[in-house]
C-alpha cells in the first residue's frame, strides 16, 4: 500500500463524507443494504473503525501496540450505541473520526509495524490496515444505498478489491471469471461468470444477487 494508494483512501473518504453530509434524518434511520443495520449503523461503524485503526497505527508509532477493537462483542455494542446518537452528533462523529484517521496516517514511516484486530486475534501490518480501511470506506459507502454504487468505485479500488476477494474465495469454489481486463480462475476453474470487476467483486462480497453478471451463479459462503 503505497503513499499514492493512501491518497486513494483519502479521496474515497471525501466522497463518503459528501454522501453522509447530504442524508436527511429520515434517510439515516432507513435500512442500509446490510441486514439488521440502518444507515446510522453503517455510519457509526465507519466512524468507530476509523478511530480504532487510528489508535492502532498511533500505537505502532509509539511502540505500544493497541488492538483495533477491545473485543467483537464490544465492537458490536459500540456500534449499536453510536447509531442511536442524534443525526447531527453522528454526522459530526464520523467527520471527526475520519479527520483524526487522516492526521494519523499522513506521516506513516513504519509500514511493517503490526497490531491485533482484537486481543489475541488476527495480526495486521500498518500497510494491511490502510488497505483494510480502504475496503471499509468504499464497500460500506455502497452499503449505505444512498446513490453511490459499486460502479462508482474508482478503477484503482475495483482492481484492488477484486484481487482481494478472489484471494479470499479461491479455495472455496471453482469458477472462471471473465472480465474485460482478462480471465481469472477461482480454484480449478469451472463455470464461466462474466461481468465487470466491480460487479463480480460486489457479488463475491456477498452483496446483491449478481446484478450485471452473466452465468450460472453458485451460492457462496459468507464474506468475513
Amino acid at each position: 500500500m503505497s503513499r499514492q494508494n493512501l491518497h486513494h483512501v483519502y479521496d474515497a473518504t471525501d466522497a463518503l463524507l459528501r454522501t453522509v453530509d447530504g442524508l436527511t434524518p429520515e434517510q439515516f434511520a432507513a435500512p442500509s443494504l446490510l441486514p439488521g443495520w440502518s444507515r446510522a449503523h453503517v455510519v457509526a461503524h465507519l466512524a468507530l473503525n476509523a478511530l480504532g485503526f487510528g489508535r492502532a497505527i498511533e500505537g505502532v508509532r509509539h511502540r505500544r501496540p493497541v488492538a483495533v477493537y477491545a473485543s467483537p462483542e464490544q465492537r458490536d455494542a459500540d456500534i449499536d450505541e453510536s447509531a442511536r446518537l442524534g443525526v447531527d452528533a453522528l454526522r459530526e462523529f464520523l467527520f471527526d473520526a475520519c479527520g483524526r484517521w487522516r492526521d494519523l496516517t499522513e506521516d506513516i514511516t513504519d509500514w511493517n509495524g503490526t497490531f491485533e484486530r482484537t486481543p489475541g486475534g488476527p495480526t495486521l501490518t500498518v500497510e494491511q490496515a490502510v488497505g483494510a480501511r480502504w475496503r471499509e470506506v468504499e464497500i460500506h459507502h455502497a452499503d449505505l444505498d444512498a446513490g453511490f454504487r459499486p460502479a462508482d468505485w474508482s478503477p484503482a479500488f475495483a482492481a484492488f478489491v477484486f484481487e482481494n476477494v478472489v484471494g479470499f474465495r479461491d479455495d472455496q469454489v471453482d469458477l472462471t471469471l471473465e472480465t474485460p481486463e482478462g480471465t481469472v480462475l477461482l480454484g480449478a476453474g469451472g463455470t464461466p461468470i462474466r461481468g465487470t470487476r466491480h460487479d463480480l467483486a460486489w457479488w463475491m462480497l456477498g452483496r446483491g444477487s449478481g446484478e450485471g453478471l452473466e452465468g450460472d451463479l453458485p451460492t457462496l459462503g459468507p464474506w468475513r
